[in-house]
């Protein structure tokens, strides 16, 4: 359901998404080569699919709105109580907005390197209150019932990186070495790759 949702607006803006990544790899290129700094490849990728995350995530969150709802609500839960539970209505409007903010909170978590949820959870509000904001102002609605949800989802993110790092102190030392995140990180974002030409028909 997700993947399906970051589809659609990748089919939008893909023209804007490549031309900003080949200006960024261009310069990040320039910047390591000309400054000798060492380039750790799963860190640099890492950021790229941070980028193109956020990317899909304000294409979704700015694109004109599908339903009839346009208005201001700061009543918690009058919205998603709406929807009836286990119906396609609640799993778009109400899982889909908490698991859009997950990679979201998963990807401060390790930015900031939290060991507190507080700071990913005060992003997150700062960054969710705002699209609410701007959508408003573009013929969408400020629901708080959406704050509440993309936040919830970051903190998930936030739990998740917690319980990727724990597993990660316990593998083996010749598991915790750069090239074996390295070879990681390559073929994963290959696969992503992969599947964002595959989906706007590039391949």
């Amino acid at each position: 359901m997700v993947l399906d949702i970051f589809s659609r607006a990748l089919n939008n803006m893909w023209p804007m998404m490549a031309i900003f990544l080949c200006v960024v790899i261009t310069i990040r290129i320039a910047y390591l080569s000309m400054h000798h700094k060492k380039i750790t490849i799963y860190k640099e990728i890492l950021g790229l699919t941070f980028i193109i995350y956020m990317l899909l995530l304000f294409e979704l969150l700015t694109a004109t709105d599908t339903n009839n709802y346009h208005g201001f609500n700061i009543t918690p839960f009058a919205e998603i109580s709406r929807y009836g539970f286990g119906t396609r209505l609640f799993y778009i409007n109400v899982v889909g907005n908490i698991l859009i903010f997950v990679p979201f909170g998963l990807f401060i978590a390790g930015y900031l390197k939290a060991k507190k949820v507080y700071p990913v959870f005060i992003v997150s509000l700062i960054i969710s209150t705002t699209v609410e904001l701007v959508q408003l102002k573009i013929g969408r609605s400020f629901d708080i019932d959406d704050i509440l949800l993309n936040v919830a989802g970051a903190v998930i993110g936030y739990l998740l990186f917690k319980l990727l790092k724990s597993l990660k102190d316990k593998l083996p030392e010749f598991l915790k070495k750069d090239f074996i995140y390295n070879i990681l990180s390559v073929i994963l974002f290959g696969l992503l790759i992969y599947w964002l030409a595959n989906r706007i028909g590039i391949i």
